[in-house]
């Protein structure tokens, strides 16, 4: 029993704790549940790069994480390589396919495990109030098991409020954005005690009621759900082409089968927001999800460790001339040069915005090259 008079800090955190029946208060010494103790990898090594000032990192566990993007951008295929990663960390995934697009043959193509114990759960919820109930279900019901929670896509996810009244828009505006403020409020912090990552992918749709041309190009898109569950998260990542640039990858034989996107951290509470990479995703053939290793010599281009005489690129460390179109193999085959390459990554991309080194437009806006390629 704490005795009246002065208290102490750990006296005020018994009592604290005493009266909410469970463990509510920490002290600046103790684990702090929301604390990021882990961070589930994107399939991309330069966004992983920029997320989080100082370290690299990749989606939050324990936070809300949205991918927004224009159609055919890849917000499916970023999903399913980050199911992909969270299942090689022991963590359940369930995939709420609104939609009713996501194939078990397409997330195999992506890595991800359909047959074993740890296998993706997919569901097709009928509204975001199922979306949410399940959610609130799996992690009251197992609270000792970290799980990955996709949704795909919010946008396309209505309230039982749409489906109960006619197809009249107006029938019940506002109803989705409030369930989805009282949910969040409901499940932040259940996220953040079990460990649990919700990854909410969102369409960018066209801002036509802002009158002001100015505005219009700073605030070109928006994403549906309402304004309440964007204070919710804790990373916006945006997803659109590259100005001016070729963004359709082709075969030999002139066939699209992949594109080009730009990745934007629209908000970021780990000092990051604003920064921006691009990644090449092919969403054709047999080999499908996000070109990694194509996309880290455009991160390093400008690095003092890297030359370049014409076509031809040298590694600073490395006697092995090469190309760009022989880069992704090097990198697939050759131990000493990926090391080399991802320590220029962590110096250039990494450690340099950490320390403010260098001009910092570059760390916020990518050099497009206008003639295709």
């Amino acid at each position: 029993m704490v005795k009246e008079g002065k208290l102490s800090s750990k006296d005020i955190l018994k009592m604290i704790n005493k009266k909410a029946g469970r463990t509510i208060a920490f002290s600046g010494d103790q684990e702090n549940p929301a604390d990021i103790k882990d961070w589930i990898p994107t399939g991309s090594r330069w966004l992983d790069s920029i997320i989080c000032r100082g370290q690299l990192a990749g989606i939050p566990v324990g936070r809300v994480t949205e991918i927004a993007g224009l159609e055919s951008s890849g917000k499916s295929y970023m999903a399913g390589q980050i199911a992909h990663q969270a299942q090689a960390k022991d963590i359940k995934v369930l995939y709420f396919d609104s939609e009713a697009t996501m194939t078990s043959e397409f997330l195999v193509k992506l890595g991800c495990d359909m047959e074993g114990d740890n296998q993706i759960l997919i569901i097709q919820p009928d509204d975001v109030e199922q979306v949410l109930e399940t959610i609130e279900l799996c992690m009251a019901n197992d609270p000792d098991s970290r799980y990955l929670f996709v949704l795909d896509s919010l946008a396309m996810t209505p309230c039982r409020a749409d489906l109960e009244k006619d197809f009249n828009p107006q029938s019940s505006m506002a109803q989705k954005p409030r369930v989805l403020s009282l949910g969040m409020q409901k499940l932040l912090t259940a996220l953040s005690k079990t460990q649990s990552t919700f990854l909410v992918l969102n369409q960018l749709k066209t801002n036509i009621n802002v009158n002001n041309p100015m505005m219009m190009l700073s605030q070109p898109w928006f994403t549906p759900g309402g304004k309440a569950i964007i204070y919710a998260y804790s990373l916006r990542i945006w997803l659109t082409g590259l100005k001016g640039k070729k963004t359709f990858i082709e075969d030999d034989n002139g066939y699209r089968i992949g594109s080009e996107v730009k990745s934007k951290l629209e908000k970021s509470k780990f000092g990051t927001q604003g920064r921006v990479c691009n990644f090449k995703i092919l969403w054709a053939g047999e080999n499908v999800g996000i070109m990694n290793d194509e996309s880290l010599l455009t991160a390093i281009k400008s690095s003092n460790h890297l030359t370049n005489s014409g076509a031809w690129f040298t590694l600073q460390g490395h006697d092995t001339k090469f190309q760009a179109a022989t880069f992704p193999k090097l990198m697939q085959t050759n131990e000493k040069f990926a090391k080399i390459v991802y320590d220029i990554i962590d110096e250039e991309v990494i450690q340099k915005f950490e320390n403010k080194t260098g001009k910092a437009a570059d760390f916020y806006e990518l050099e497009e090259e206008t003639k295709e390629e």
